[in-house]
């Protein structure tokens, strides 16, 4: 049985890209007003934490223009879970593509081969964090978007795919 305790609001630090959440506990914050991450040719990105990591769950939300990718084409250890929140786009799914359109919701069980790629589109992703780990795969649908390795790795690649680092950036109207 867990007991009620009170919890601390989680301090957060205002900076020229937009708030940062610096530690533990609760706090409320506004997608606009949050640090984004952004890659060049990839997704515009807010975790909403910051630079805690929330210890049971993941959540973000991704914003890719066309032809856009999420992610490397990959599959991990927990659950992970998606909602279109706006626009359309194309998920290739163990080797697979199917559309996305807003109000989808794609279900991703542990192991399971994925990315999403923009048309464009607006994604609310939530993934567990029991088990961490996984693999990017080579896979010559995801490829034909831009969103393989050249070869399947655990490790490096996005340097191997030859993917721009990532920055990180002020709110750019992305949800508007």
């Amino acid at each position: 049985m867990v007991l009620a305790v009170a919890v601390p609001e989680a301090p957060l630090e205002a900076t020229d890209l937009g708030l940062v959440c610096k530690g533990d506990g609760w706090f409320v914050v506004n997608a606009r007003d949050v640090r984004w991450r952004v890659c060049e040719g990839r997704d515009r990105f807010t975790n909403f934490a910051g630079d805690t990591r929330f210890e049971q769950l993941g959540i973000g939300i991704s914003v890719m223009g066309p032809g856009e990718p999420m992610a490397l084409y990959h599959w991990e250890n927990d659950q992970e879970d998606f909602l279109v929140l706006s626009g359309e786009g194309t998920l290739v799914v163990e080797g697979e593509e199917r559309p996305l359109r807003q109000w989808d919701f794609f279900h991703c069980p542990p192991g399971t081969k994925h990315v999403i790629v923009g048309g464009p589109i607006v994604v609310l992703a939530v993934g567990a964090r029991q088990r961490d780990g996984g693999e990017y795969v080579a896979d010559p649908v995801a490829a034909k978007h831009g969103a393989a390795p050249p070869r399947t790795m655990v490790d490096g690649a996005y340097e191997a795919a030859g993917w721009p680092g990532v920055e990180f950036a002020r709110y750019g109207g992305w949800l508007d």
